[in-house]
């Protein structure tokens, strides 16, 4: 289907994109340009954020790393381990040798998901840190890097979904021959992007804990993907005319999700700490009694420093003393000016 002519009715418009860029005998995919892509998006945005999610940026940089190669591999093994044909026959188990060749294609986004997650648990705890401020930071990243990546499947003219007459039909012609079906490439690139400016914007004034977010991410993505993974043609199949595996997946990550969400919501309402998760660095390092009180600079700038003689109480009597100084008898010679009192 890499030849077939674009085209979207409901916008007039009519494309025929090409899948690569030849260059002599080696081709490079689109597919492969528009990954990357969405993966420089991600690190974008991490670097922008990461400071409201109370992480370093060197710490997401290290912990990109480990996510990303843990996310490639594992997102090529659940492909290649799920992946049957037509005949139900497992062909990556028979010739395990060609789960190599990554070039063919092959790629499954949960097995990169969860690849990825495991990943940043162990290096969390190589690091000894906590991980839920990486997975709420790179929940963000996924949501970007999905909605930018499924245009990958729009060069290559895969994901989609089956026959239909709805408006938004794309349809797909080759060899003179013209078939509408669902574009749930862009059905998901849109739910992606949608799920991305709502939590981001909500992540500005109502964030309530770490880990958070990644919860919010599983709960979004997956009952999207659930809905969505009906409408395809392409699915790796759990039992074939039944359930999907991503729709299963999606459906008990979501739900799992959807339940700690409700749960560390209200324990955090309660001044509790988070199920799933863990409270905000500032709800941490409130102290647990009531504060000292400030001492009154006020009353400390009145202060007389200590070496200074108290005051006499009795005004009267300061001044009988002074008059009594002044006042010499006639028959006593005038006192010397060092006998004077100091003024």
């Amino acid at each position: 289907m890499r030849e077939a002519i674009i085209s979207f009715p409901f916008l007039g418009l009519t494309v025929d994109p090409p899948y690569c860029i030849e260059i002599g005998s080696f081709c490079i995919y689109y597919y492969g340009i528009i990954i990357a892509v969405g993966f420089l998006l991600a690190v974008l945005y991490a670097s922008r954020v990461h400071k409201r999610f109370d992480i370093s940026m060197d710490d997401v940089y290290d912990y990109i790393i480990w996510g990303v190669i843990a996310g490639v591999i594992c997102a090529r093994l659940y492909y290649c381990i799920t992946f049957t044909d037509e005949a139900g026959v497992h062909t990556y188990l028979r010739d395990p040798a060609a789960m190599l060749r990554i070039r063919d294609g092959g790629l499954a986004i949960y097995g990169g998901v969860i690849g990825a997650v495991l990943a940043l648990i162990v290096r969390s705890r190589m690091k000894k840190q906590s991980v839920f401020p990486i997975l709420d930071v790179m929940s963000f990243g996924f949501l970007i890097g999905q909605l930018v990546g499924r245009w990958g499947n729009f060069f290559n003219r895969e994901a989609y979904g089956y026959e239909t007459d709805v408006f938004c039909r794309m349809g797909l012609t080759l060899g003179g021959a013209t078939v509408y079906v669902h574009p749930t490439f862009l059905y998901e690139s849109l739910w992606n992007l949608l799920g991305l400016l709502l939590l981001h914007f909500h992540s500005k004034k109502h964030r309530k804990w770490q880990g958070q977010y990644f919860l919010a991410y599983l709960i979004w993505y997956g009952f999207g993907r659930a809905a969505i993974e009906g409408l395809r043609s392409d699915s790796l199949w759990l039992v074939p005319g039944v359930i999907r595996i991503s729709q299963l997946l999606g459906l008990v990550s979501a739900l799992a999700a959807l339940v700690l969400y409700i749960l560390d919501l209200r324990a955090v309402h309660a001044g509790k700490p988070p199920v799933f998760g863990r409270a905000l660095p500032d709800a941490e390092a409130e102290p647990d009694g009531e504060p000292e009180p400030a001492p009154d600079s006020d009353a400390e700038s009145d202060a007389e420093p200590e070496s200074d003689p108290a005051p006499d109480p009795d005004p009267g009597h300061c001044e009988e003393r002074s008059d009594a100084a002044i006042r010499v008898p006639e028959s006593s010679p005038a006192p010397e000016p060092e006998d004077k009192p100091s003024e």
